[in-house]
C-alpha cells in the first residue's frame, strides 16, 4: 500500500484542481440562471461554514465570503475525491453520475446536521431541481476533466471476480 500513496497524492491534488475547475463552470452556470430566472442567492452554504468553524449565525445575515469559501472548498475538497477515483479506475458516466450524488449529498449532509439549511424534501420542486442541475454540471465537467487528466495507473482487476 505504501507504494500507492504517492499517487494517490498527486490524483487528489490534481482532482482538486479539476474540482475548482468544476466549480467555475457551475458558479458561471448558476449565474446565467440567476440572469434568467431572477433566483436570488442561497446563503446556505455561508452559515454552514459559519457553524462548523463556531461562529455566531444569523438567518437575516449575509455571509458572501463565507459563502464563496464554502463553494471553492466543497469544489476542491470533492475535486480531490473524483482525482482518486479516477487513479484507481473509478471512471466514467458511471463514476460521475455517483460523483453528482455524493456532491449533493455531502451538501446536504453538512447543512443539515449544523441546522443551517433544511432537508431537501421540504424545497420547492423548482429549487432543488435547479441545485441538482448545477450539482450536476459541477460533477460533469469534474468528472470529464479527471479522468482526461489522470491516468487509472493503480487500476487493479483484483476481486473482479469474487462474486
Amino acid at each position: 500500500m505504501a507504494e500507492r500513496w504517492p499517487a494517490l497524492a498527486r490524483a487528489a491534488l490534481r482532482g482538486a484542481a479539476v474540482g475548482l475547475l468544476g466549480t467555475a463552470a457551475m458558479t458561471a452556470g448558476e449565474l446565467l440562471e440567476q440572469r434568467l430566472t431572477h433566483r436570488p442567492d442561497s446563503h446556505i452554504p455561508g452559515r454552514t461554514l459559519r457553524t462548523l468553524f463556531g461562529r455566531p449565525t444569523s438567518n437575516t445575515v449575509l455571509y458572501p465570503v463565507w459563502n464563496h469559501a464554502m463553494h471553492w472548498l466543497t469544489g476542491a475538497t470533492l475535486g480531490a475525491l473524483r482525482g482518486v477515483w479516477s487513479v484507481t479506475g473509478i471512471r466514467g458516466p458511471s463514476a460521475t453520475a455517483a460523483h453528482a450524488v455524493v456532491r449533493l449529498a455531502f451538501d446536504q449532509t453538512l447543512e443539515n446536521a449544523t441546522g443551517a439549511g433544511a432537508a431537501p424534501r421540504l424545497w420547492p420542486f423548482g429549487e432543488k431541481a435547479v441545485d441538482y442541475l448545477h450539482k450536476g454540471v459541477y460533477s460533469l465537467v469534474t468528472g470529464l476533466v479527471s479522468d482526461a487528466v489522470i491516468a487509472p495507473e493503480l487500476e487493479t482487476s483484483a476481486g473482479a471476480h469474487s462474486h
